[in-house]
Protein backbone atom coordinates (compact mmCIF):
# COMPACT_ATOMS: atom_id res chain seq x y z
CA UNK A 1 0.00 0.00 0.00
CA UNK A 2 1.60 3.23 -1.20
CA UNK A 3 -0.46 5.46 1.10
CA UNK A 4 1.98 4.90 3.94
CA UNK A 5 5.31 4.58 2.12
CA UNK A 6 6.54 8.06 3.09
CA UNK A 7 5.70 7.43 6.72
CA UNK A 8 7.34 4.01 6.75
CA UNK A 9 10.48 5.50 5.18
CA UNK A 10 10.53 8.20 7.86
CA UNK A 11 10.02 5.53 10.50
CA UNK A 12 13.04 3.62 9.23
CA UNK A 13 15.15 6.76 9.55
CA UNK A 14 13.75 7.37 13.04
CA UNK A 15 14.55 3.81 14.08
CA UNK A 16 18.18 4.26 12.98
CA UNK A 17 18.65 6.91 15.67
CA UNK A 18 16.13 5.50 18.17
CA UNK A 19 17.49 5.69 21.72
CA UNK A 20 14.54 4.72 23.92
CA UNK A 21 15.10 0.97 23.72
CA UNK A 22 14.51 -0.58 27.12
CA UNK A 23 12.84 2.58 28.44
CA UNK A 24 10.83 1.89 31.60
CA UNK A 25 7.70 3.76 30.43
CA UNK A 26 7.29 6.01 33.45
CA UNK A 27 6.94 9.77 33.19
CA UNK A 28 10.46 10.89 34.15
CA UNK A 29 9.41 14.51 34.75
CA UNK A 30 6.32 13.33 36.64
CA UNK A 31 4.01 15.12 34.19
CA UNK A 32 0.79 14.18 32.43
CA UNK A 33 -0.79 16.44 29.82
CA UNK A 34 -4.39 16.29 28.64
CA UNK A 35 -4.71 18.34 25.48
CA UNK A 36 -6.40 18.58 22.12
CA UNK A 37 -5.57 16.49 19.08
CA UNK A 38 -4.82 19.71 17.15
CA UNK A 39 -1.60 19.34 15.16
CA UNK A 40 -0.48 22.86 16.08
CA UNK A 41 0.21 21.60 19.61
CA UNK A 42 3.50 19.90 20.43
CA UNK A 43 2.73 18.89 24.03
CA UNK A 44 6.28 18.06 25.09
CA UNK A 45 8.01 20.99 23.42
CA UNK A 46 5.53 23.57 24.73
CA UNK A 47 6.70 22.87 28.29
CA UNK A 48 10.35 22.07 27.57
CA UNK A 49 10.11 18.29 27.90
CA UNK A 50 11.30 15.40 25.76
CA UNK A 51 10.22 11.85 24.98
CA UNK A 52 9.95 9.85 28.17
CA UNK A 53 9.24 12.84 30.40
CA UNK A 54 5.44 12.90 30.30
CA UNK A 55 2.27 10.98 29.60
CA UNK A 56 0.10 12.58 26.91
CA UNK A 57 -3.64 12.14 26.42
CA UNK A 58 -5.21 13.82 23.41
CA UNK A 59 -8.79 14.20 22.22
CA UNK A 60 -10.93 16.80 20.45
CA UNK A 61 -11.06 19.84 22.70
CA UNK A 62 -8.57 18.52 25.24
CA UNK A 63 -11.40 17.49 27.59
CA UNK A 64 -11.15 15.32 30.67
CA UNK A 65 -13.32 12.43 29.49
CA UNK A 66 -13.81 9.13 31.32
CA UNK A 67 -10.96 7.74 29.23
CA UNK A 68 -8.71 10.64 30.23
CA UNK A 69 -9.56 10.06 33.90
CA UNK A 70 -8.71 6.38 33.49
CA UNK A 71 -5.35 7.33 32.03
CA UNK A 72 -4.66 9.84 34.81
CA UNK A 73 -5.47 7.34 37.58
CA UNK A 74 -3.07 4.84 36.02
CA UNK A 75 -0.46 7.55 35.50
CA UNK A 76 -0.69 8.78 39.10
CA UNK A 77 -0.37 5.33 40.63
CA UNK A 78 1.82 3.42 38.20
CA UNK A 79 3.71 5.87 36.00
CA UNK A 80 5.27 8.46 38.33
CA UNK A 81 2.86 11.30 37.52
CA UNK A 82 2.63 14.00 40.19
CA UNK A 83 1.61 16.97 38.00
CA UNK A 84 -1.29 17.18 35.54
CA UNK A 85 -1.72 19.93 32.98
CA UNK A 86 -5.10 20.25 31.27
CA UNK A 87 -4.57 22.27 28.11
CA UNK A 88 -7.28 23.24 25.63
CA UNK A 89 -6.30 25.87 23.06
CA UNK A 90 -7.34 28.98 21.21
CA UNK A 91 -9.10 28.71 17.86
CA UNK A 92 -10.27 25.15 18.62
CA UNK A 93 -12.88 23.75 16.22
CA UNK A 94 -14.97 22.18 18.99
CA UNK A 95 -14.93 25.44 20.96
CA UNK A 96 -15.65 27.77 18.05
CA UNK A 97 -18.43 25.86 16.27
CA UNK A 98 -21.85 24.72 17.36
CA UNK A 99 -22.82 21.06 17.17
CA UNK A 100 -25.03 21.95 14.18
CA UNK A 101 -22.18 23.74 12.38
CA UNK A 102 -19.87 20.75 12.83
CA UNK A 103 -22.57 18.41 11.52
CA UNK A 104 -23.12 20.68 8.51
CA UNK A 105 -19.39 20.56 7.71
CA UNK A 106 -19.13 16.79 8.16
CA UNK A 107 -22.31 16.22 6.16
CA UNK A 108 -20.95 18.36 3.31
CA UNK A 109 -17.60 16.57 3.38
CA UNK A 110 -18.94 13.03 3.68
CA UNK A 111 -22.20 13.30 1.80
CA UNK A 112 -23.80 11.45 4.71
CA UNK A 113 -25.97 12.37 7.68
CA UNK A 114 -23.66 12.71 10.69
CA UNK A 115 -26.24 13.77 13.25
CA UNK A 116 -25.97 10.40 15.03
CA UNK A 117 -22.32 11.16 15.89
CA UNK A 118 -21.87 13.48 18.89
CA UNK A 119 -19.04 16.02 18.68
CA UNK A 120 -19.24 17.34 22.25
CA UNK A 121 -18.74 21.00 21.47
CA UNK A 122 -17.44 23.33 24.15
CA UNK A 123 -19.70 26.35 24.62
CA UNK A 124 -17.57 28.08 27.25
CA UNK A 125 -13.94 26.98 27.12
CA UNK A 126 -12.92 28.50 30.47
CA UNK A 127 -15.94 27.04 32.28
CA UNK A 128 -15.24 23.64 30.70
CA UNK A 129 -11.60 23.89 31.77
CA UNK A 130 -12.64 24.73 35.32
CA UNK A 131 -14.96 21.70 35.34
CA UNK A 132 -12.19 19.45 34.01
CA UNK A 133 -9.68 20.64 36.62
CA UNK A 134 -12.27 19.98 39.32
CA UNK A 135 -12.93 16.46 37.95
CA UNK A 136 -9.28 15.57 38.31
CA UNK A 137 -8.71 17.29 41.65
CA UNK A 138 -11.73 15.58 43.23
CA UNK A 139 -11.39 12.13 41.69
CA UNK A 140 -11.18 9.63 44.56
CA UNK A 141 -8.40 7.64 42.89
CA UNK A 142 -6.15 10.59 42.13
CA UNK A 143 -4.09 11.46 45.22
CA UNK A 144 -4.40 14.96 46.67
CA UNK A 145 -0.62 15.21 46.29
CA UNK A 146 -1.02 15.38 42.50
CA UNK A 147 -0.89 19.02 41.37
CA UNK A 148 -3.51 19.84 38.74
CA UNK A 149 -3.42 22.98 36.60
CA UNK A 150 -5.69 24.33 33.88
CA UNK A 151 -4.12 26.30 31.05
CA UNK A 152 -5.15 27.61 27.63
CA UNK A 153 -2.53 27.24 24.91
CA UNK A 154 -2.40 30.09 22.39
CA UNK A 155 -1.78 28.54 18.97
CA UNK A 156 -0.62 31.91 17.62
CA UNK A 157 2.00 32.73 20.26
CA UNK A 158 2.91 29.33 21.77
CA UNK A 159 2.20 30.66 25.27
CA UNK A 160 0.27 28.94 28.05
CA UNK A 161 -2.18 31.08 30.02
CA UNK A 162 -2.79 29.61 33.48
CA UNK A 163 -6.48 29.77 34.38
CA UNK A 164 -6.72 27.34 37.34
Amino acid sequence: MHSFDDLLQANGEYAERFDLSGFDGIAHAGVAIVTCMDSRIDPLAMVGLKAGDAKIFRNPGGRVTPQALEALVLAAHLLNVSRVLIVPHTRCAVASNTEAELHEKINASSGLDSTWQPFNVVRDQVAALEEDVRKVRTHPLIPETVAVGGFVYDVDTGLLDRKF
